[in-house]
């Protein structure tokens, strides 16, 4: 759908800064005009992580006047595969300043705004406030919920990423000229039922093509130039170099957005099935640790995936997948006679695998707060973590 500019031009352009752009001045659909629009608008993006980073690397470079990152994290290792606008330098550093950083070595113009807080209800109206454009690089539904109705009610629009493995998703949303999240996606999936890149893995070049995309949207956006991808969702497969686009359309049965609600609550991260299940069965990894050198007899079943297992495992921990537990096809691989004890990375499969395990009928059954993830950390630090 093509769109007017979404701001003004600047005044004018320094001779720096024509040499600098020279390339997107020649160019007629862009020109003087087009750059003085860049230099005057003003881009928050949600997340410097894996889509954030060439978002805010490529808008940085294409003179984007004003550049806010709202980011809480620190820069850690694992980020490094995918992440590129951080350094092995910058691990234990705030991602927000690792991020303002690189642009400023990008590009010196760029002014950085950095709101190192976590997004929620509260603090996410004034934040978006004073942007003219949300780009959304968050990898989980509650955000990405609260993103979007905070743009409905400031009548914002924004550019929308999601990626997994090798395939990535592309929208633009802007409600008062056509749909918005909750137009595609009007319910968030059972908890569970999708894993986070955290826990699925995503392909570290996928970032790279979902967020050049996105950064693509902005431009087109903030400069009025080319067709956006408003009404369309685009579907990228790496493995098969496959793009697709969808058509998407307001929900005419939508329920309106008038407010912001508790996203964590509406979203939730585990059912509650599974929070009932783990209420009074969750042990921490050091109660594990003591009933291991204690010698009882239990069964330990890890519920992850067989590529995690491979990476890092507790001793004595048999790997059954989480599917595999709640389609009942493994039930009969877990003994009658002793404990389970269930584990996953983090703990939020290895709860949701407790709720079916003891709808099941094995009521000796309790789950690992934490996971492999805190067993690392906390009992053997000489295994890795992902």
């Amino acid at each position: 759908m093509s769109l007017p500019p979404l701001v003004e031009p600047a005044d004018d352009l320094s001779i720096d800064e024509v040499r600098r752009y020279s390339r997107h001045l020649i160019i007629p659909d862009v020109g003087m005009d087009g750059q003085k629009r860049l230099k005057n608008a003003k881009v928050l993006a949600v997340g410097a992580g894996g889509l954030g980073s060439p978002v805010l690397m490529y808008l940085a470079a294409a003179g984007v006047g004003t550049l806010g990152i709202v980011e809480f994290d620190t820069v850690d290792e694992s980020n490094l595969q995918r992440q590129i606008i951080h350094g092995q330098s910058d691990v234990g550093r705030s991602k927000a300043e690792s991020a303002r950083d690189s642009i400023k070595e990008i590009n010196p113009y760029v002014d950085v705004r950095l709101h190192e807080t976590r997004l929620d209800s509260e603090n996410v109206l004034e934040i978006f406030a004073d942007y003219d454009l949300i780009v959304d690089g968050t990898d989980n539904f509650a955000t990405r919920y609260l993103v979007n109705d905070a743009a409905v009610l400031l009548n914002k629009p924004y550019v929308w990423g999601s990626i997994y493995r090798f395939d990535g998703q592309v929208s633009v949303f802007w409600n008062e000229h056509g749909p918005n999240y909750r137009d595609l996606y009007p319910v968030p999936p059972p908890p569970g039922m999708v894993p986070s890149c955290a826990e699925g893995g995503v392909l570290g070049v996928l970032c790279a093509t979902i967020g050049a995309i996105q950064a693509t949207e902005a431009v087109k956006l903030i400069t009025g130039i080319g067709e956006t991808l408003l009404g369309r969702l685009m579907v990228y497969d790496a493995l098969e170099m496959t793009f697709r686009t969808i058509k998407v359309r307001k929900d005419p049965e939508g329920e309106p957005i008038t407010g912001l609600i508790d996203y964590e609550a509406f979203c939730g991260v585990v059912s509650d099935e599974a929070q009932q299940a783990a209420a009074g069965s969750t042990i921490t990894v050091d109660e594990l640790k003591d009933m291991m050198d204690a010698g009882k007899d239990f069964e330990l079943i890890d519920v992850r995936e067989p590529n995690e297992y491979e990476i890092v495992s507790i001793p004595g921990a048999k790997l059954i997948p989480k599917d595999e537990i709640l389609s009942g096809r493994a039930l009969s691989q877990l003994p009658n006679d002793k404990p389970i004890v269930l584990h996953c990375k983090t703990g939020v499969r290895s709860a949701e695998a407790l709720a079916a395990v003891k709808n099941a009928g094995f009521k000796d059954a309790v789950h690992v707060q934490g996971g492999v993830t805190a067993w690392a950390t906390r009992i053997d630090k000489a295994l890795p973590t992902y």
